[in-house]
């Protein structure tokens, strides 16, 4: 038996998705720049999929812009935000639990004479609000904040950090990395003060290599890409019609049922974290199951290394994460800034797997892996005394 529980770092394409994007890529292959009928055509699907994106968020179909996913929207936001800011002030705020695609290009503003203040999260990944009202200040021009912690599934309060935001500083920007939030739950942008907003493709059952940034009109923002100008200038290079589209086509899909879906999962979660509670000496991670997201399920296993366990596993035809995908080529050392930020003790550091579904999850594969874990963990926990 096979079963996929690594949801969190890629998803199946929907069978829907991967037929229109090969339809596309065999039949409508028009540069989306082009004035002949082929071109055309590519543009069609190109405003098909900004219809329907907006629609899902009730915004503007002008503010939506497509790129190679979420690192590359996170990027965008953050630095293209920074660089076009900056005579408003110096100062950026995120937590100290986000993603590496934000962390990442923070170090790197921070290189570039920005200061960045890190907001600490309580045990269960959330951040206080009174430590964000707090930390905003006169000369803060940007404040990201991720929408679903991508390691223990913690949902942060965003739309009560938006209207805070505005409160405090009107004129201080918003960013949400919503990779694992969207499709997951309702966003809607406008409601919430987001004025720049990243998503992920293959997170929601889309191909690979395509994603989309939100962007507030009348934000200002810069370019980090140069060429045709496409997008507005914004993005520009010759766009992935056949990604754009299926993006848009799993979307689409993701929305159609999304309370049916979201209750299936986390019937799914609660099943599993009950049934992992018959092994001793471990510990889920991250909030109560209903108050994160329905997909994500993070384990600590004393005495088992995380690596141990996730190979182990593999040979039984399971497979799950060490982690977030994203974060391993770091060194070993660093651990993870998210299960340090909600201090779990050093010991369990490197005994800690995540476990993530998908709308394609059935309990018989749960079953299947719980049966597996409870012959298994006892076994690899003797060993590693020894």
């Amino acid at each position: 038996m096979e079963v996929y529980l690594d949801n969190s770092a890629t998803t199946k394409t929907f069978p829907e998705a991967a037929e229109l994007a090969a339809k596309i890529m065999r039949e409508d292959y028009g540069n989306p720049s082009s004035m002949h009928l082929k071109g055309v055509q590519a543009e069609r699907y190109i405003r098909y999929a900004r219809e329907t994106l907006a629609g899902l968020m009730k915004v503007s179909e002008k503010e939506i812009y497509f790129t190679s996913g979420g690192t590359e929207s996170d990027n965008l936001a953050l630095i293209g935000c920074a660089m076009a800011n900056y005579r408003a002030g110096r100062h950026l705020i995120t937590t100290q639990t986000e993603h590496p695609a934000v962390l990442q290009p923070m170090h790197y503003l921070e290189d570039q004479g920005f200061e960045v203040t890190y907001l600490p999260v309580n045990g269960q990944g959330v951040i206080s609000l009174e430590d964000l009202k707090k930390a905003v200040r006169p000369d803060t021009i940007l404040v990201s904040i991720m929408h679903t912690n991508n390691e223990i599934g913690a949902v942060q309060p965003v739309a009560e950090a938006g209207a805070l935001i505005k409160r405090v500083n009107p004129a201080t920007l918003f960013h949400v990395d919503a990779v694992q939030g969207f499709g997951k739950a309702r966003i809607y942008p406008g409601k919430s003060g987001i004025d720049m907003l990243s998503v992920s493709g293959h997170k929601i059952h889309a191909p690979k290599g395509i994603g989309f940034l939100y962007v507030r009109e009348r934000v200002r923002i810069h370019n980090m890409i140069y060429g045709g100008g496409q997008q507005k200038n914004l993005r520009s290079g010759t766009e992935n019609v056949p990604g754009i589209a299926a993006l848009a086509k799993a979307a689409e899909m993701m929305y159609a049922d999304l309370d049916r879906d979201v209750e299936k999962l986390y019937g799914l979660k609660e099943y599993f974290i009950s049934g992992l509670s018959r092994i001793p000496d471990v510990r889920v991670n991250g909030p109560a199951p209903r108050e994160g997201a329905p997909h994500i399920v993070s384990l600590s296993v004393r005495g088992v290394r995380s690596e141990v366990l996730l190979h182990a596993l593999e040979d039984k035809g399971i497979y799950i994460s060490a982690g977030s995908a994203c974060a391993s080529n770091k060194p070993r050392t660093q651990g993870s800034a998210t299960l340090r930020g909600i201090g779990l003790e050093k010991d369990l550091l490197d005994s800690t797997v995540r476990f993530s579904m998908s709308v394609f999850t059935t309990k018989e594969e749960l079953d299947y892996t719980l049966s597996v874990m409870y012959d298994m963990i006892p076994l690899l926990r003797r060993y590693t005394r020894k």
